[in-house]
């Protein structure tokens, strides 16, 4: 063992622990400040772990008994200036381990410890051997090749352009030492950029707010469903190429990106990179370290991409900045949407909010004046609204969810040669399997407790069930386990039921699936809607398709099951349901034929419905924000929510209660001392609307206050706190700072 020197490394290692780890600098090496944000492979109990140089410090008394870390696997940090000082923040803000926090800013190759990819470009050449033998080739491909390659260096990609089918002549070239391949630097020109369409009034007047923005500015570009908010980005990002800077384009999901990347493609004439959980670690690895080196200029990603590297920053962009899947709900959680706030201030540039429905919170910041807003209130091009229509389906027949005016609207629709959307936010055959006999219904084991049983999921036409919540699956019993009869019935709608009504009355139109069962592979949802095309058809979907697709061909929208939506507990359950119905009226009518869509209920005059429809999003979204303030929801207080879980019921409240004692401890240290201890609120210890899920009791304590400062001012109390006491060994908990979901 080496003498221990004066100062340390300070690790982070991403394990559930809210502290840095000392250790002794690698052999040969010292310890520096100039080292956080490398890599380090150190000794970690009776393994080897990865971990990231969060600083360095001072040895102390026990110094000497540190173990010492194995190797740097960086020559210079991969996290460094911005970004590290982010996560730093991030760690702080949402009261998570500082390991797990930094581990999540890297690619999963990365964290492993595999070396950061060779991002420059392979190409070929031919030696000086290949080029004295060339002119006494005999004809083939390999002299066809070399031939290319005597004009200078080719790209692989160019290669396959000119000579498709080359590389065995590439081989065979360089078993002969006639050719070699090389390595380039990335190239920047992937082609010529396209002028898009003319901006109209409005789109110019938001083009030229964001252009003109100095340093960090937040704009909410709050427009219709078809205004035209991808050409502002456009432009926008064109604008911020022609000054050399790179752009960040986030968006809600996989499904977006490729029609999304064809245009942005075919726009700007530069590589566009992509980074999402559809692709391979090492693709994903690729695209996060040609941005740390500048090499990608433009990135678009889906939440995690939040986390590329930004060395030449200058403009982030929100795609629908209004969805629930930009928040983490796993791991630590985090909003992807507010922390991309948070990096453009610290990185000093603007950034863009895009959405026909923003959430409340942005709303409200920018109508107090912490967002410019930029409005575009009509459809760009020859798109006009939609015509909004309420069909009142009580007392009247259903055929399989579906009333009689509805099914005569889509066959209109069809034979006028228009698309049809069926659109109805619940995938599988049917929610319930029910024994009409006695009453019995299939229910989840995982999930259900004494109190609350929860059923499964219909799938394959009545074959299989499946839980939603987590995953369980079995074969649909042949009779009732109750009482032995054949009466088992699927109950409710779901997606592939529609699919098979509408595939067995409409036998001339094909009749398209899209949720998560019909779109599990790669492409799979571009492939559906290409092989669809512009013909007549119809499309059975579900939210995925309410998220700012572009279909032309598309006339009528039909919704089908939005009552569920009206009287749910959850105080946001409006807000989602309102932002759902209008993203998905949207789809509809966005070229040069006009759109219908059909909302399907039984309670027409439910006042949500009579808002949207006679005052629009921003009428509703006026009410909900006066209703808001009067209860002390967001965005007029801050919210944090304690969960633990445990196979048992009893160890969860257990722990709720002792957290809410340790809190009421702080606050009664505090009275005479700091009166803002006493804003922060308690609710609960109680069991969530769903009380056990995939074998495990759940419970949650609801910390709120008017202000975010005593909130976290409590929570730093409370977090280290919660990690000594006894009750907490017997439970898994985590802490959700500005919860979306209250469940």
């Amino acid at each position: 063992m080496p003498a221990a020197p004066d100062t340390v490394l300070r690790v982070a290692l991403p394990v559930p622990l809210p502290r840095l780890f000392d250790y002794l600098p690698p052999p040969g090496a010292s310890a520096s400040s100039a080292d956080a944000g490398r890599r380090i492979r150190v000794p970690f109990g009776q393994r080897e772990a990865v971990g990231i140089v969060a600083g360095c410090g001072p040895a102390g008394v026990d110094a000497d008994g540190l173990r010492q870390a194995l190797a740097y696997l960086d020559d210079a940090p991969l996290l460094a200036g911005e970004l590290l000082e982010s996560m730093r923040w991030l760690a702080r803000y949402t009261h998570a381990p500082p390991g797990e926090v930094l581990a999540t800013a890297l690619p999963a190759a990365l964290r492993r410890g595999e070396p950061a990819p060779d991002t420059r470009e392979p190409a070929w050449r031919l030696t000086e051997a290949g080029a004295t033998a060339l002119p006494g080739m005999r004809e083939g491909r390999p002299r066809q090749l070399a031939t290319l390659l005597a004009g200078g260096v080719r790209h692989e990609d160019v290669l396959d352009g000119l000579l498709p089918g080359w590389r065995p002549a590439a081989r065979t070239l360089a078993g002969r030492g006639l050719a070699e391949p090389v390595a380039l630097p990335s190239r920047q020109l992937a082609g010529e950029a396209r002028p898009g369409p003319v901006p109209n009034q409005e789109q110019a007047e938001a083009i030229q707010a964001i252009r003109s923005a100095e340093g960090f500015t937040p704009f909410l570009l709050d427009g219709v469903t078809g205004s035209g908010k991808t050409e502002v980005y456009l432009h926008a990002i064109a604008a911020c190429l022609a000054r050399g800077r790179q752009a960040l384009v986030l968006v809600p999901e996989i499904g977006l990106t490729p029609q999304l990347l064809g245009r942005f493609r075919a726009r700007l004439g530069v590589p566009v990179h992509v980074s999402h959980s559809g692709l391979g670690d090492g693709e994903r690895a690729r695209t996060w370290a040609a941005a740390l080196r500048g090499e990608a200029r433009v990135v678009v990603g889906t939440r995690s991409a939040v986390f590329t590297p930004l060395p030449e920053a200058g403009l982030i962009v929100i795609d629908e900045e209004h969805d629930g899947s930009y928040k983490q709900q796993d791991g630590f959680r985090y909003h992807a949407r507010d922390f991309a706030l948070v990096r453009a201030r610290a990185l000093d540039v603007p950034i863009v909010l895009g959405s026909a429905t923003p959430s409340l919170e942005s709303l409200h910041n920018a109508r107090s004046g912490r967002y410019t807003c930029l409005r575009l209130s009509r459809r760009a091009g020859s798109g006009r609204p939609p015509r909004v229509r309420v069909l009142d389906v009580r007392k009247r027949p259903l055929e399989a969810g579906l009333s009689r005016d509805m099914l005569e609207a889509v066959e209109r629709a069809l034979g006028a040669g228009g698309q049809v959307l069926v659109f109805r936010n619940r995938r599988g055959y049917a929610p319930v399997l029910l024994c009409h006999d006695c009453g019995w219904s299939a229910a989840c084991p995982r999930c259900s407790s004494p109190e609350q049983s929860r059923p499964m999921t219909v799938h394959a036409q009545g074959r299989r069930l499946q839980c939603h919540h987590c995953g369980h699956r079995r074969p649909s019993p042949p009779a009732c386990p109750d009482c032995a009869g054949l009466g088992l019935q699927p109950q409710g709608i779901g997606t592939e039921r529609l699919e098979e009504l509408l595939a067995a009355r409409f036998g001339d139109y094909p009749v398209l699936r899209i949720d998560r069962g019909s779109t599990r592979r790669r492409d799979a949802l571009e492939k559906l809607l290409a092989g669809l095309g512009d013909q007549a058809g119809i499309l059975v979907g579900t939210q995925m398709l309410a998220k700012g697709h572009d279909l032309a061909g598309l006339t009528l929208v039909a919704v089908v099951g939005i009552d569920e939506g009206l009287f749910s507990a959850d105080f946001r359950a409006p807000e989602k349901l309102a932002q759902l119905l209008i993203q998905v009226a949207g789809r509809a009518g966005r070229a040069e034929r006009a759109g219908e869509v059909l909302l399907q209920t039984h309670h027409p005059d439910h006042p949500l419905l009579e808002t949207l429809i006679n005052g629009g999003y921003h009428a509703f979204a006026e009410t909900e924000l006066a209703q808001r303030q009067a209860a002390g929801f967001p965005p007029f207080a801050h919210l944090a929510m304690l969960r633990a879980e445990a196979k048992h019921a009893d160890p969860p409240m257990a722990f709720l209660h002792a957290a809410r004692r340790a809190l009421g401890d702080w606050q009664e240290r505090l009275s005479g001392i700091n009166p803002a201890a006493a804003d922060v609120e308690a609710n609960g210890p109680m069991p969530p609307p769903m009380a056990r899920r995939a074998g495990h009791y759940r419970a949650q304590l609801l910390f709120s206050a008017p202000g975010r400062a005593p909130l976290h001012a409590a929570l730093n109390e409370l977090v280290p706190a919660l990690y000594a006491l006894p009750e907490a060994r017997r439970v898994r908990w985590s802490l959700d700072v500005d919860p979306v979901d209250l469940y």
